[in-house]
């Protein structure tokens, strides 16, 4: 009969854009939460290890800097055994690494070498999250996905926040880190079955055209995280700075975050109604950012918190568009197209604090909230530059042959 399923049949996974968008934002939560861990438990980590709030940035610009280097062969290993597998491994290995922390850490060069590989993780599963996310959910709601999904990383501050009372101030910082490990392998459940997909067809090679354009939107994302880093590295010293309270700096940090957090979800939201000019959206989006970041060179609450909403919900609110946007045009290799791009972020990730903290300590936080406007300004014009360069180029129309052409008489 024609019903009958055979029962040799091979039972194959299908597409579940649900599960693999919450199997992306746990994986991505899960495999970046130990540097939160380190920025949230600071003070108690600090005194133990000691290391002091240099020493501090330094650590994060390791882990920032290992996690560009490994990001465009975490994109290859994606492409080549799936993102399922993948993302495991990264689950794995954020775990192995912050149980590490707990148990090992008993010196700064210490801390610092394990957090180093925990980064190698952090690579991992951004990648295998953008091609799970290619991979399961259609075309049409992939922007909201990939903007719920880089909504999750600053949702992650928040349980680095939760750490500090409910583990440092009582049993102290080390159980906190065993917590995150427990906690990440219980994100493994979460991860999307692997799909069989087509075999890459032989002309799906990356082309030098595109892989310029690629190359010069991670350069536009460089500048761009650079710049936006600063907003949660520097914004509470700054704000203490001009004269408010502790807790009223903080909370302006707290703004920040939940603007972020809005900024990116809305943007995805966006993106699917549109089918074109993602980048220039962008662009904008950093322009306007740019603007926000001059207003904190100004004195005053008014500018203080128009800068932050500015600042935070345009100016960082980008890195889930660029991953959609890049996946859009590159759907047959997107953990190799995005792992580029990712490359630029994380290398801002680095170079932010490390270039701008010692001009806000020699010239003062407004040249240095100068200098990053000026960068995010350069990013987005490095942005529409990329931009074009991804656009194919229209071939000019060929006559169609007089057997082919309509009888227009």
């Amino acid at each position: 009969m024609t019903n009958t399923v055979s029962a040799s049949a091979p039972i194959t996974a299908r597409p579940h854009p649900v599960r693999a968008s919450a199997g992306a934002v746990v994986t991505t939560v899960a495999c970046v939460l130990p540097v939160f861990l380190l920025g949230g438990l600071a003070v108690q980590m600090g005194t133990d290890l000691g290391f002091s709030p240099a020493g501090l940035g330094l650590a994060v610009a390791v882990y920032f800097g290992v996690s560009a280097l490994a990001s465009v062969p975490s994109g290859r290993l994606v492409e080549r055994y799936g993102p399922a597998l993948v993302a495991r491994c990264g689950i794995l290995l954020a775990a192995g690494s912050t149980l590490a922390v707990a148990a090992f850490a008993r010196s700064y060069p210490m801390l610092v070498g394990l957090l180093a590989l925990s980064a190698a993780a952090n690579a991992l599963g951004q990648l295998a999250s953008n091609a799970a996310l290619a991979q399961h959910v259609p075309a049409r709601r992939q922007g909201l996905s990939f903007g719920v999904k880089q909504a999750a990383i600053p949702a992650s501050t928040l349980l680095a926040g939760l750490a500090v009372p409910t583990f440092a101030l009582t049993v102290g910082w080390r159980w906190a880190f065993v917590a995150a490990a427990v906690a990440a392998l219980t994100a493994l459940p979460a991860v999307p079955r692997q799909l069989p997909g087509p075999a890459r067809p032989a002309g799906a090679s990356r082309t030098d055209r595109a892989t310029a354009a690629l190359v010069v939107i991670g350069a536009a994302a460089t500048l761009a995280a650079a710049a936006a880093n600063a907003l949660g590295t520097f914004l509470v010293d700054s704000a203490a700075a001009r004269g408010l309270s502790p807790g009223l700096a903080g909370l302006t940090l707290t703004l920040g975050g939940a603007v972020c957090m809005t900024a990116r979800v809305g943007a995805g939201w966006l993106a699917d109604r549109r089918d074109t000019g993602h980048i220039a959206v962008i662009a904008a989006m950093l322009v306007v950012g740019a603007a926000g970041l001059a207003l904190l060179a100004l004195t005053g609450t008014v500018p203080l918190v128009a800068g932050v909403v500015l600042g935070f919900g345009l100016g960082w609110a980008w890195p889930g568009l660029v991953n959609f946007a890049v996946v859009r045009l590159h759907p047959q290799s997107p953990a190799t197209a995005t792992s580029i791009t990712q490359t630029g972020v994380y290398a801002g990730g680095c170079l932010g604090p490390l270039s701008l903290g010692p001009l806000a300590a020699h010239f003062g936080y407004p040249a240095m909230w100068t200098a990053a406007a000026v960068a995010m300004l350069l990013a987005a014009a490095l942005m529409l530059v990329g931009g074009r360069l991804l656009t194919p180029p229209h071939p000019h129309p060929t006559p169609a042959p007089p057997a082919a052409r309509p009888d227009l008489r």
